[in-house]
């Protein structure tokens, strides 16, 4: 029996994030597509039992877990240093960077081990994040190129500018997400209805997804909705509202925006956030740079039209599906995102072309096919 190696501990973090979601995804369509004879395995940092049931829970089909013998943190430390214990054998994928990066032999000794660089905001936007974070980041990185075999990235966008940052070679594979088995409608136009009214949605509005930290744009687009002749909709922020010290009524204040026009939605399942994202009439994402454009691909999958920035990743996961801002000029920025917002809100037949061009370029993204590839990808190895 052949076992590829997941390493799952992002899933118990106390905020699993981004990382933690795209693990579970990426764990659960690698056990459905598990050829024969193959089966996957978890790597978890010690924790409680609990944890460990809930883990194995919302992972039916793992073989097993591997407990290590030391905490989250003092993995992470470990890690970062090249003590691997057994950890660090057999044919290992890292969802992140967190990996058991040591030297091995691949040939003798049947160890492999492929990690994935998600972005590059440690090197290009290290404000947002903690200085600890972006010198593990780093630190890793670093490892990575010394004992990874291969280096996954979501993009081609990220495997440009990843190159230019450290010489992998030929070992990078683009291999992107897609949108998780939960992320769908309720059954039935009635459940929608009743969860919409549960979520005192409006009957028209605008949704972004992000926060107030700079490079996600999202003050960029509330400043466009204050400018003379915007759209008059209000805004749903699928984020937190508060971003160091600004927050979303102040900035929403200072835009010239009526109390209550700028809200914040955070906490949402799966089925509440594509409820919010269908029935909206058009999905902004403004963000200056990304890895990945998930919530774009959400927005296609359900039929809703989107306008995004030319960052790189976002464009090259559009396609030709949204209508894109240039996000260059930043003093301009406001007022392209309100042409831009105008011209689809005020032209129905381009919004129903989107629509339908989305709808058709979400099919490209799917969990199965990246799970596929990855399981390629070790078989190559």
């Amino acid at each position: 029996m052949t076992t590829l190696r997941v390493v799952v501990d992002q899933m118990i973090a106390p905020v699993p994030g981004g990382i933690g979601r795209y693990t579970e995804d990426l764990t659960r369509a690698l056990i459905a597509t598990a050829p024969a004879n193959c089966e996957v395995e978890g790597i978890v940092s010690a924790s409680s039992a609990e944890r460990y049931a809930a883990l194995e829970a919302v992972l039916p089909g793992l073989a097993s877990l591997h407990k290590t013998t030391l905490p989250r943190r003092e993995l992470a430390a470990a890690w970062q240093l090249g003590i691997a214990g057994s950890s660090g054998s057999g044919m290992i994928h890292a969802p992140g960077l967190l990996a058991p990066l040591r030297k091995h032999d691949i040939v003798n000794d049947g160890t492999q081990i492929a990690v994935t660089v998600h972005d590059v905001l440690a090197w290009t936007h290290p404000e947002a994040l903690t200085t600890t974070t972006v010198a593990w980041t780093k630190a890793m990185l670093k490892r990575a190129r010394k004992h990874a075999d291969a280096v996954v990235v979501p993009s081609h966008a990220v495997a440009d500018q990843l190159g230019e940052i450290v010489n992998l070679g030929d070992r990078v594979r683009v291999i992107g997400g897609g949108v998780g088995n939960g992320f769908r409608l309720p059954s039935n136009s009635s459940a929608t209805e009743a969860l919409a009214s549960a979520l005192a949605l409006p009957s028209e509005y605008i949704v972004t997804v992000g926060s107030l930290e700079p490079r996600k744009g999202v003050t960029a687009l509330i400043t466009a909705l204050g400018l003379p002749g915007a759209p008059d909709l209000p805004l749903i922020v699928v984020g937190p509202d508060s971003w160091g010290e600004l927050d979303l009524p102040s900035v929403a204040d200072e835009a010239g925006l009526t109390p209550g026009r700028v809200r914040s939605m955070i906490g949402l399942t799966d089925e509440q956030l594509a409820v919010v994202i269908a029935r909206a009439a058009v999905l902004v994402f403004p963000s200056l740079e990304e890895g990945f454009a998930l919530p774009i691909i959400q927005a296609f999958h359900l039929g809703t039209p989107v306008i995004h920035s030319d960052a790189p990743a976002l464009v090259e996961a559009g396609g030709e599906a949204g209508l894109v801002v240039e996000r260059d000029d930043a003093a301009g920025y406001p007022e392209r995102l309100a042409a831009a917002l105008s011209r689809m809100l005020g032209d129905q037949a381009l919004a129903n072309r989107l629509s339908i061009f989305g709808s058709d370029r979400a099919r490209a993204f799917s969990w199965r096919d990246s799970a596929e590839r990855v399981w390629q990808l070790h078989a190559d190895l």
